[in-house]
């Protein structure tokens, strides 16, 4: 048996990042939770350690949250594809909108398309907006393509053709025909059957160009831990493993996604509908703004190439604690967006790595233990030092805590600008929301980011550095379906056929097992006939007056007698997950910790600690240590087996009922217990 554990979990849920693996696993009543360090040239390496390390048995369900599909796409380390698209439109994935990335540049850059002129190649075939055949795809044409699709030497196929959401028959046709050759072969009309060609072409490209890594990376996992292997998607769901290696551009937001389902449940329990997410990690910043439900947006682009397919609305920008801090031209002072990473890490790591935020947190006594993610990773704090003693020359601060202290001002005002771009910047007032921060440094930043958003309140738990692997083992399983149809809102008959073939589809995701349980519920993207653009709505009861409702309540204005359209109609299916737990039992994996082992209940001590330009005393408390009502009063550090908290001066803790510790500021408003 594992050294971490006497039986074998019923349920796991992995989320990978850049710098750490957090698992979580459910073993009889109780959670057993740990760090890995991540392996970027080997991803699968971490991952397959933890399974071992928790003795996986054939019956655990091991869900799992992923940066492999989005690290292909921005390193643009994918597969050589070529793309079919119907004759005289080969040029369409390059044109794109036309629309210029920045608008005042004067040497403006956009990502040049994922596969080059000479490997886009035009079928001759052409359908009609309705489905109706133009010009039919004849055996030559097909046979010809064919031979030529062989000579380009794909790894991985697209196919894109005019108009295939509403008649994917050529399609079909020629996906059965260069199946013989061997690769992967994506088709737009069954990954995304939904109009506005050049999204949904480069949604099919992206896809072709990620399924070979991605696969190769799955398969790898199927093969060397026979376990139920789940992937968390982009929107909050889950695909089988099979399913995950066909469609992987479900999967650039798979990290993120956990993590936000997990933060909702925290602000639910203590009383918040509304909040802003932080996860802050060793790579990158996650921020998110909750309204009730998780937010979702359709068709946003990933690494400068859009996606046409559900997605929680995150904003990611690159201030983690491996931000490289280094002096730009004159002097200045640069945090980001490169980072140390796993390898060879920050300065602390002891591998000669730079100066990084995680270096100044060190520097500046806020990251007061001897090592990291719960003794996966030893600090060497006098590298640190020499660090940001090298930087501090480098920028004339007058001490390496002085310059400490501006990177972490640099690194704050980041997060800061991200998370006024998902609330004041969509219409949503920060203030009376609650900050939920996660991630291994979240809570080192959330109050000084909370207060300059003008929140009285951050939420933080226990679970903070495994958040986004609690979130993938606890969420339902969901699969998602939808269509481009086109039809008026009044065309009730039409409506109803369109949503049952929706409905129907979604079933057939689900295992057998799982049907008679799947909730099912129906959406619609409408719009005026004539607009650009669509709302999007729960499809129950007079979805005419549900729309006009919707734009008057968003644009200020309504138009009764236009007609209504209804462009794509969606049907999502839930299968609900397990209880939120309250308590966990942490694992130090690395230190050979047996069942159950926590780290020691010292008595709370005093620490120094370098706040707003001198040095004072802080508390450090130990999480475990504190019960339902306990209280924690700035300034103080307060520590959990992968995550810490930073109270700074004029804020109170108090821990909620539901094992969540909730911060606010003295002179705010008071808690929600």
């Amino acid at each position: 048996m594992s050294p971490a554990t006497s039986r074998a979990p019923r349920v796991v849920g992995i989320d990978t990042g850049g710098t750490f693996t957090d698992v979580v696993a459910l073993v009889g009543r109780r959670l057993v939770t740990f760090k890995l360090p991540s392996d970027p040239a080997h991803p699968a390496r971490p991952v397959l350690e933890g399974l071992t390390r928790l003795a996986v048995a054939p019956s655990t369900r091991v869900r799992h949250g992923s940066t492999v599909a989005t690290n292909a796409l921005l390193e643009r380390r994918g597969a050589r594809v070529v793309l079919v698209t119907t004759e005289g439109f080969e040029d369409v994935l390059e044109i794109g909108r036309q629309q210029r990335p920045s608008l005042y540049a004067l040497g403006p850059h956009r990502e040049p398309p994922l596969v080059p002129r000479e490997r886009r190649l035009g079928a001759r075939e052409r359908s009609g907006p309705a489905g109706e055949t133009w010009r039919r795809l004849d055996r030559a044409a097909l046979a010809t393509l064919v031979r030529r699709v062989r000579a380009a030497r794909p790894e991985a196929i697209a196919i894109g053709l005019l108009h295939s959401y509403a008649n994917p028959a050529h399609e079909r046709s020629i996906a059965r025909a260069l199946a013989r050759l061997g690769v992967s072969v994506t088709a737009s009309s069954e990954l995304c059957p939904e109009y506005r060609e050049y999204e949904r072409l480069a949604t099919a490209v992206t896809n072709a160009y990620l399924v070979p890594r991605v696969g190769a990376y799955l398969e790898e996992l199927g093969r060397a831990s026979r376990v139920r292997i789940e992937v968390v998607l982009s929107h909050g769901g889950t695909a089988p493993l099979a399913e995950a290696v066909r469609e992987p551009v479900r999967q650039l937001l798979s990290g993120p996604a956990g993590g936000l389902a997990a933060a909702r449940e925290l602000g639910r329990r203590c009383g918040f509908e509304r909040a802003l997410t932080l996860d802050v990690g060793g790579t990158s910043t996650d921020v998110a703004f909750l309204d009730g439900g998780l937010p979702r947006t359709r068709g946003r682009e990933i690494g400068g190439f859009p996606v046409l397919l559900p997605l929680l609305d995150v904003h990611s920008v690159g201030a983690g604690g491996g931000s490289i801090a280094r002096a730009g031209h004159g002097g200045l002072l640069r945090v980001g967006p490169e980072s140390a990473g796993a390898a060879p890490g920050p300065a602390a790591y002891g591998a000669g790595g730079p100066a990084t935020v995680t270096d100044a947190l060190v520097v500046m006594g806020r990251i007061a233990t001897a090592s990291l993610a719960g003794g996966a990773r030893p600090l060497d704090r006098e590298a640190s030092q020499r660090a940001l003693s090298k930087l501090a020359r480098s920028i004339a601060a007058r001490s390496a805590r002085e310059a400490a202290a501006g990177v972490v001002r640099v690194a704050e005002a980041h997060i800061e600008a991200a998370l006024r771009t998902v609330s004041l910047e969509r219409g949503h007032d920060p203030r009376g929301a609650a900050l939920v921060a996660f991630g291994g440094a979240g809570g080192l930043h959330a109050a000084p980011v909370a207060e300059a958003l003008g929140c009285d309140v951050v939420l933080w738990s226990g679970f903070a550095g495994v958040l986004s692997a609690l979130g993938a083992l606890v969420t339902g399983d969901r699969r998602e379906t939808s269509r481009t149809v086109l039809l008026d809102a009044r065309d009730g008959v039409a409506l109803g056929r369109a949503f049952a073939e929706r409905e129907r589809a979604t079933l057939r995701r689900f295992g057998r097992a799982e049907r008679p349980r799947v909730q099912l519920e129906r959406w619609a993207q409408m719009r005026y006939r004539g607009q650009s653009h669509e709302l999007e709505l729960p499809a129950r009861g007079d979805l005419v007056k549900q729309f006009h409702a919707e734009h008057r309540r968003r644009f200020g204005f309504s138009e009764s007698p236009r007609a209504i359209e209804v462009v794509t109609v969606e049907v999502r299916g839930e299968v609900p997950g397990l209880a939120w737990p309250v308590q966990a039992s942490a694992i130090q994996p690395l230190r050979g910790a047996t069942r159950g082992a926590r780290p020691p209940h010292e008595p709370p001590r005093r620490t120094p600690v370098w706040d707003r330009g001198g040095v004072i005393r802080a508390t450090r408390v130990s999480f475990d240590g504190l019960r339902a009502g306990a209280a924690v009063r700035g300034p103080a550090i307060v520590e959990a087996t992968g995550a810490t908290l930073w109270v700074p001066r004029e804020w109170n803790g108090r821990l909620h009922a539901s094992g969540t510790l909730v911060v606010t500021r003295a002179r705010g408003r008071k808690e929600r217990a």
